[in-house]
């Protein structure tokens, strides 16, 4: 997020529409949304603005400190962000009334310094506003009756949100939250672009199956207790990313849900989550593959190994858990590991404690060594004094001849090859060896294009 935007934080108990008011004022589905409760479980931050003023609204997961530890983790993450805005948005339920959660979060915020506005949801028509006067009765102020999923009366509550927040909102018709429409546009208008970050920093995606460390290293990384951390797998619904100053530079670390094959995936929570997840690996410049080593290298891993190496990006493997393991059992990992995941070349293996941090000081050299290779360009020259001398020392089956050759792109490195005839895939598989030996590129995804003459 902007450094010196104001922040503005949304809480409340499960599943009284935090994330669809946080999509809302965002512009865009950015938070994974689903009718059951505790579908929100890290904070999740995103920029937003209106009437040309922005600021930073904070997601955080429903408050229930009374469930079992992973609804405890998941509110001291949800009392934390009250902690860092600069105002709060506490949303209840209008068709329900006051809870006893309700109760007790106001309560709290009573306690605080910080400006809350009460946010009365899902008054989807008129007919519902009066509900929210029994609101009033939890000493925070006058309730607003709104509709998160239509955006009826949100624009009232963001101007009063500028002038708690002492910016000065021009007196000028304008409808929609962040210029998306109008405001009781419906769900399904909402714009669905992305947001604009800075290209020049790079964004690494902490990918994997479930439970195998993502989050706890992500944590470990920009660290703070930013992501959720439980035992229990699926623990992680949604992308959080974090911009971290490091000694190569900012970056951007983005954790990401526990992918699973598509047979296992039995509801539309983790569906949506998966699809975040492979979006970030589509978006990202390096993904760190985390590898359970108590587990081995299963199929899964290498099906993510798969789908990392058809993105394009440079791809760094983390076999995590390693201080736990034997002599025995290391080498067989690292077996599985030659074996299984043989066709993403010399791709950087680090073996870490994601938990006691051992190791991870050499992730941030190796995302910068693989970034470096993922966007050098070689001169013509030397890329045919390198395929002359293959030639010369292996010459193609059949009469083939590469008679040109060029890089025609960089990340990643692609060269183009200009062949008299067809060349044969093992050939072409010894002319990639012979390039990235020759021009240092054993850490990123390389291609090669032929084309006959």
């Amino acid at each position: 997020m902007s450094a010196g935007l104001p922040v503005v934080g949304i809480v409340g108990r499960p599943n009284v529409g935090k994330s669809t008011l946080f999509n809302r004022l965002v512009g865009r589905r950015e938070a994974v949304v689903a009718p059951e409760p505790g579908v929100t479980r890290d904070r999740k931050a995103a920029e937003a603005a209106w009437r040309g003023h922005p600021f930073v609204v904070v997601d955080t997961g429903g408050w229930s400190p009374d469930g079992d530890t992973l609804d405890g983790k998941v509110s001291e993450q949800s009392e934390r962000a009250m902690g860092d805005a600069d105002v709060l948005l506490l949303v209840v339920d209008v068709t329900v009334g006051i809870t006893e959660p309700d109760a007790r979060i106001a309560a709290m915020l009573r306690r605080s310094s910080q400006p809350t506005l009460v946010v009365a949801n899902k008054a989807d028509s008129g007919t519902r506003d009066d509900g929210r006067w029994e609101f009033n009765r939890l000493g925070l102020g006058e309730a607003w009756a709104v509709s998160a999923l239509h955006g009826r009366n949100v624009g009232d509550v963001l101007d009063r949100v500028l002038e708690l927040l002492g910016a000065d909102a021009p007196d000028v018709d304008e409808t929609g939250v962040n210029g998306n429409g109008a405001d009781e546009a419906a769900h399904d208008d909402w714009v669905h672009d992305e947001p604009s970050e800075d290209d020049s920093i790079p964004a690494v995606a902490i990918v994997g199956r479930p439970n195998v460390g993502k989050s706890t290293l992500f944590n470990r990384l920009i660290g703070d207790e930013r992501s959720v951390v439980h035992d229990r797998p699926g623990t992680t619904r949604d992308t959080i990313d974090t911009l971290v100053e490091t000694e190569a530079g900012p970056v951007r670390f983005v954790d990401t849900a526990g992918m699973r094959r598509k047979a296992r995936v039995d509801a539309d929570t983790e569906y949506y989550a998966n699809l975040r997840a492979l979006r970030a690996i589509d978006a990202c410049d390096v993904s760190l593959l985390v590898i359970d080593a108590t587990e081995g290298v299963t199929a899964q891993d290498q099906r993510l190994a798969e789908r990392i190496d058809a993105a394009g990006c440079p791809i760094v493997v983390l076999l995590n858990k390693w201080e736990t393991l034997d002599a025995e059992h290391r080498e067989s990992v690292l077996g599985d590991l030659a074996r299984r995941l043989h066709f993403v070349g010399e791709a950087p293996v680090l073996r870490v404690s994601a938990l006691t941090g051992r190791g991870v000081h050499r992730l941030v050299p190796a995302i910068a060594a693989a970034m470096e290779a993922y966007e050098s360009r070689a001169p013509t020259a030397k890329v045919n004094a390198i395929v002359q001398l293959a030639q010369s020392a292996q010459p193609a089956p059949g009469g083939a001849r590469v008679l040109y050759a060029t890089q025609a792109a960089a990340q990643p490195p692609t060269f183009t090859l200009f062949a008299n005839r067809e060349l044969p895939a093992t050939y072409l598989r010894y002319l990639e060896r012979r390039l990235r030996e020759e021009l240092g590129l054993a850490k990123t995804p390389l291609k090669l294009r032929v084309r006959r003459r």
